[in-house]
C-alpha cells in the first residue's frame, strides 16, 4: 500500500464499503462477495507474479477496483433497471448502469475528508489511479464479456507488450466469476445464492407486468444446465485467455540467461514474495515451484539485492481441475433434473 494513504481514511472508506455492500439485503451481490472478489484477485496476482510488474499506485487500484466493484448493488440486473426505467438505468442512459453507478458512488464518497483515501495523492497519481480503476469496474460488466477476450487474444498475438489498464481489468473480471474454478462445496454454494438473487428479481418483474429475464423464473430455470453453459462458453475460455495473458507478461519480465549469476551463485527463482504452499490442485499435477525454490533442502537466497532474479515464465492454472470436476458434477446434476421432470410429467398425466 502507498505511504500516503491515511489509516483512518481507509478504515472508514472500508466501513462505508460494508455498509453500501449490506444496503439491499442481496443473497449474492454483497460484502462477502465482495471480499471474495479481492481475495481471489490477490491470488492471482500474489501466485502468478504478477505483482513484480505492477508499482504500489497500481497494486493499490486494482484492489480497491476489487473492493467496490459492486458498491451498492441492487441485486438486479441492468436489464431490470433498463427495462423498469430506473433512476440509475437513466442516469447513466442504459450503458453500464450498474457499473458506472459502482464507480461514482466510490468516488464521490472519496470527496468526503473522512473516506478520503487519495488525499495525498499527486495530480497524476490520482488520474491515472481513476482511470485504472473505472476500466477495471467498468469491465466487470457482462455484456463487455466477449468484446474483452476479443480483443486480449488479439492483444496475444501481437509482439508488443499488453496495456497495463487492460490486463488488471481481465484479472479482476476473471476473478468475479470464478467461483467455478473453486472447489464444489464453494462454487454450489455461490450459486444457489446467485440463482435466489435472480429469482426475486424474477418475482420482481412479474409483479412490474415485465418480461422475465434468463434464469429468473424460479419455475422454469434449469440450474444445472444453466451452470454447464456458464462453464464451458464464460468462465473456462476467461481462465483460459488470462492464463496466457499472465505467461506473457512473465515472458516480459524474465531475465535472459546472459544477465543470470554464474551457476556458482545462487539465484532465487522464484518471485520476490515469498510462494505460498503450493495448491494440492495444479493443471499438470506437479509442484514445480515448490521445488526449485529447494535445494539441498534449503530455499534458494539472492546473493544480494542487485543480484538479477530469473522469474518463472509459467503459471500454475489450479482452476484447471476444479472447471472440470464441477462442470461434471453439473452434468450429473442435469441428468438427475430431467429425469425428475419425467417423472413428473408423467404423474400429472390423466
Amino acid at each position: 500500500m502507498p505511504n500516503s494513504i491515511s489509516i483512518n481514511a481507509l478504515q472508514n472508506f472500508l466501513e462505508q464499503m460494508e455498509s453500501g455492500y449490506s444496503k439491499y439485503r442481496n443473497p449474492y451481490h454483497n460484502l462477502i462477495h465482495a471480499a471474495d472478489v479481492l481475495q481471489t484477485t490477490y491470488q492471482i496476482i500474489y501466485n502468478s507474479g504478477l505483482m513484480n510488474w505492477l508499482n504500489d499506485h497500481e497494486l493499490f487500484a486494482m484492489f480497491i477496483a476489487a473492493i467496490i466493484h459492486d458498491f451498492e448493488h441492487t441485486g438486479t440486473s441492468n436489464n431490470f433497471h433498463i427495462q423498469s426505467r430506473s433512476d440509475v438505468a437513466l442516469i447513466y442512459n442504459d450503458r453500464a448502469v450498474l457499473e458506472n453507478h459502482h464507480v461514482s458512488a466510490a468516488f464521490r464518497l472519496m470527496r468526503i475528508d473522512d473516506y478520503n483515501i487519495l488525499s495525498e495523492f499527486s495530480s497524476d497519481e490520482y488520474k491515472n489511479f481513476r482511470h485504472l480503476v473505472i476500466e477495471m469496474v467498468l469491465a466487470t460488466d457482462m455484456s463487455s464479456h466477449f468484446t474483452q477476450l476479443k480483443t486480449m487474444k488479439s492483444l496475444l498475438s501481437m509482439p508488443e507488450n499488453i496495456e497495463k489498464s487492460k490486463a488488471l481489468a481481465l484479472v479482476l473480471h476473471s476473478a468475479d466469476i470464478s467461483h467455478p474454478g473453486k472447489p464444489w462445496t464453494m462454487h454450489h454454494s455461490w450459486t444457489e445464492l446467485l440463482m435466489e438473487e435472480y429469482f426475486k428479481q424474477g418475482e420482481k418483474e412479474k409483479e412490474l407486468g415485465l418480461p422475465c429475464s434468463p434464469l429468473c423464473d424460479r419455475d422454469n430455470t434449469l440450474i444445472a444446465e444453466s451452470q454447464i453453459g456458464f462453464i464451458q462458453y464464460i468462465v473456462e475460455p476467461s481462465f483460459v485467455v488470462m492464463g496466457d495473458m499472465l505467461e506473457k507478461i512473465l515472458k516480459s519480465l524474465s531475465v535472459p540467461d546472459s544477465e543470470l549469476p554464474s551457476p556458482s551463485i545462487h539465484a532465487k527463482s522464484v518471485v520476490s514474495s515469498p510462494s505460498p504452499p503450493p495448491s494440492p490442485k495444479s493443471s499438470n499435477g506437479s509442484n514445480t515451484q515448490h521445488d526449485e525454490q529447494l535445494e539441498n533442502g534449503r530455499e534458494r537466497k539472492p546473493s544480494s539485492m542487485t543480484t538479477p532474479i530469473s522469474r518463472p515464465t509459467t503459471v500454475r492454472r489450479p482452476w484447471i481441475e476444479y472447471l472440470k470436476e464441477n462442470r461434471e458434477r453439473w452434468i450429473r446434476e442435469a441428468e438427475e433434473e430431467k429425469r425428475r421432470r419425467e417423472l413428473k410429467v408423467i404423474e400429472e398425466e390423466p
